[in-house]
């Protein structure tokens, strides 16, 4: 009885320690963390201001100190391609609700560098959230704040897969393979991504064509291999407009943590009947948090300046143009959606 009695009071200390005023501020600030920038996002009693980076303007108190009391960690891993800013408006909502959110520039797939984009970058991702992870736990300001027994991660388009690879589950480049020799023509920003010409996409067409009727125990041992990165301290993940054709379906159902996921309803980039319907299907703690309706690919980014917006759908081959007539009351919807998944979960 004396145990339980001091489990409760604990449990409602900590709740105490987590809880975060109405009235506070979103805190920005950076660090670096196994060879990357990270920036990070909290509650702070700082007030905040309009701050523009490039095209993007937020709403910041920057190297403000944080609010007091022990608090949870969500990561969240960005698209290919992306950064930080396009997602703030998330990572303001979770540090609203308490969390201290930390998002890494993943090395070689952002808005500045993407060489490294696809299946490169698929692989080191999850060692790279991990990393983080480990460099605040060791940080001299940040390390006596967190709460890091049990932390969140949420990761967008790309971002998936190195979230779902961080609650166990594990790809095979054969898996991308047999994808898109069975699906590439309604797959293509997925199968062709950053294949610009048509002779890059086909001289890709061509390689997954080469594995086309040939049994899997005779190609070779890299296209065979697993990849994945378990980090037992995730306990609890959302993803949203996920890429995930790229797990084999037994795979994504050891995964044993609860998953939220968000779907854009005219997803064109990651089309839901290949990634979140197969993720949802083959994932038994995998559950629909929201579906935005009339909404594409990029309406989930916020915020997504015009002018950047353009130029990402100009680069792209197909689904990166926010849809006409979208309304962003469902982008908010799924954002509410998504903390109160970690709310549930994570806090405290």
């Amino acid at each position: 009885m004396r145990r339980t009695l001091a489990a409760i009071a604990l449990r409602c200390l900590a709740a105490l320690a987590f809880a975060t005023p109405a009235a506070a501020q979103t805190g920005f600030s950076r660090i670096e963390a196994g060879g990357m920038p990270v920036t990070l996002v909290y509650p702070t009693a700082e007030r905040a201001t309009p701050h523009s980076f490039g095209p993007f303007t937020i709403t910041v108190a920057p190297a403000a100190e944080p609010l007091p009391g022990m608090r949870r960690l969500v990561v969240m891993s960005h698209g290919t391609a992306s950064n930080a800013l396009a997602e703030h408006d998330l990572a303001a909502r979770l540090a609203a609700a308490g969390f201290v959110v930390a998002q890494p520039q993943h090395r070689g797939d952002n808005a500045e560098d993407s060489s490294a984009a696809g299946p490169e970058s698929f692989r080191r991702r999850p060692g790279e959230v991990s990393a983080v992870i480990d460099a605040l736990a060791a940080h001299p300001a940040w390390g006596k704040r967190l709460l890091l027994d049990r932390v969140g991660v949420h990761g967008t388009s790309a971002g998936a897969i190195t979230a779902l690879a961080l609650v166990g589950a594990e790809w095979r480049m054969l898996d991308l393979v047999r994808h898109c020799q069975a699906a590439g023509d309604r797959d293509l920003a997925f199968c062709y991504n950053d294949a610009r010409t048509e002779e890059a996409r086909a001289a890709r067409r061509a390689r997954f064509e080469a594995a086309r009727g040939v049994p899997d125990a005779l190609l070779g041992a890299d296209i065979r291999a697993s990849h994945g990165g378990r980090d037992g301290r995730i306990s609890v993940a959302t993803v949203a407009i996920p890429a995930a054709a790229i797990f084999a379906a037994d795979s994504l159902a050891g995964i044993t943590v609860p998953v939220g996921v968000v779907t854009a309803e005219r997803d064109g980039m990651n089309p839901n009947a290949f990634h979140a319907d197969h993720l949802l299907r083959s994932c038994g703690t995998c559950t629909a948090l929201a579906v935005m309706r009339g909404a594409g690919h990029m309406d989930f980014m916020s915020p997504w300046p015009p002018s950047v917006a353009q130029a990402v759908a100009a680069r792209m081959a197909v689904g990166a143009a926010p849809e006409p007539g979208f309304d962003p009351a469902e982008r908010v919807a799924a954002q509410g959606a998504i903390v109160a998944h970690f709310q549930r979960y994570l806090a405290p």
